[in-house]
């Protein structure tokens, strides 16, 4: 006998599904997807390559721009946070951008950034190129060296001892102090049987001094200002000339400590004291009689500045000429800029150079000069 099936079975015999494994679903996701990256690549691969010359327009604008800086920084103007002194005063350090941008070129592959360095390079070499190189020329007849001994010295005999020992001729300090001046004049007896001071600068000489006078470099910021120490104190002269009888013939040594400079957000790089500090050299200097002079002395500056153009009119860098390499005295840690200074004229510089560091937060510099 047959049996029937009931139609309830039947039924949901024939109209369930089969079941789907959920990860056959993600296999199909995954498949889409790979495909849609498949076709992504594919469409990208079929885009053409930019040539060479097309590659990184931006690594090429900031190449010519950066020429443009340096070649162009005396035409940038101060009116805004003394922005163009602010630029000279760092301006070999712009060199730095060089290899950076020809990194990113390469990287890039970009014929039009390499050709854009071109400008940049050319015109550091032609501004600092001349700085790579030793240019000292022997020792010379007469050796003059500058040091800011710093209001904050924690050790002045020391940086005494220091500097009697580095056998310099002619010793011009800044920055000297009521308290500390007793430490400096004991230390350099032995060493300089003629020195002066004048306020917060002296001389120290083997060679007999004359005609000592203050210089009046219109300063108005009174006791070395925020420049020391708190609770030091000392007289506000700030420059001095005199002069020094030497084999050849009276020379004339000025000595000076210009202002600071200070950034801070509202006046940005901020230097009228020091700036009216260097018209006021400049015009004494330009007064001078004497053919021979030599200018020392912490100047707050370097003398890439147009600060200095009424200075550099009339003086040379002995750096600059005789000097080995930039020759950064400031801060003594991690020097940054040259700002400490031997300045000629009428005499030739022979040498230049940067001295070991003391207790104070600038180096000491000396040059040999010749007549």
């Amino acid at each position: 006998m047959t049996s029937k099936s009931s139609p309830s079975s039947s039924s949901a015999t024939s109209s369930t599904p089969a079941s789907t494994p959920a990860s056959a679903y993600g296999a199909v996701r995954d498949a889409g997807s790979g495909d849609r990256r498949a076709r992504v690549r594919r469409a990208l691969r079929g885009r053409p390559r930019p040539k060479p010359w097309k590659r990184g327009p931006v690594l090429a604008a900031s190449a010519l721009l950066l020429g443009l800086v340096m070649l162009l920084h005396a035409s940038i103007p101060n009116r805004a946070g003394n922005l163009g002194s602010l630029v000279e005063t760092f301006l070999p350090w712009f060199g730095l951008f060089i290899p950076v941008l020809l990194a990113g070129a390469l990287w890039r592959r970009s014929a039009c950034a390499v050709a854009a360095l071109l400008l940049p390079v050319t015109v550091w070499l032609n501004l600092f190129g001349g700085l790579l190189t030793d240019r000292s020329d022997g020792d010379g007849d007469l050796t003059v060296a500058t040091h800011n001994v710093g209001a904050g010295n924690p050790d002045p005999a020391g940086t005494a001892r220091d500097l009697a020992a580095l056998g310099a001729d002619v010793l011009a300090l800044e920055e000297l102090t009521p308290e500390a001046r007793g430490a400096y004049e004991e230390g350099l007896a032995g060493a300089y049987p003629h020195h002066v001071v004048l306020g917060t600068v002296g001389v120290w000489s083997r060679l007999p001094l004359s005609d000592t006078r203050p210089v009046d470099i219109a300063t108005d910021v009174g006791p070395l200002a925020d420049t020391g120490a708190a609770g030091v104190t000392t007289a506000d002269n700030r420059a001095l000339r005199t002069t020094v009888a030497t084999d050849h013939g009276p020379l004339a040594v000025y000595v000076a400590h210009l202002g600071s400079a200070r950034v801070n957000p509202r006046a940005g790089f901020w230097t009228d004291t020091r700036d009216r500090n260097a018209r006021a050299l400049g015009e004494a200097v330009a007064a001078e009689r004497n053919g021979r002079v030599v200018l020392l002395g912490d100047l707050n500056g370097t003398m890439d500045d147009r600060a200095f153009d009424g200075i550099t009119a009339r003086l040379r860098s002995a750096q600059e000429t005789a000097g080995d390499g930039f020759g950064f005295t400031w801060p003594a840690g991690f020097p940054v800029a040259r700002i400490d200074h031997v300045l000629v004229r009428g005499v030739r510089a022979e040498s230049s150079r940067v001295l070991p560091a003391t207790g104070s937060d600038h180096l000491p510099v000396a040059a040999g000069i010749s007549w």
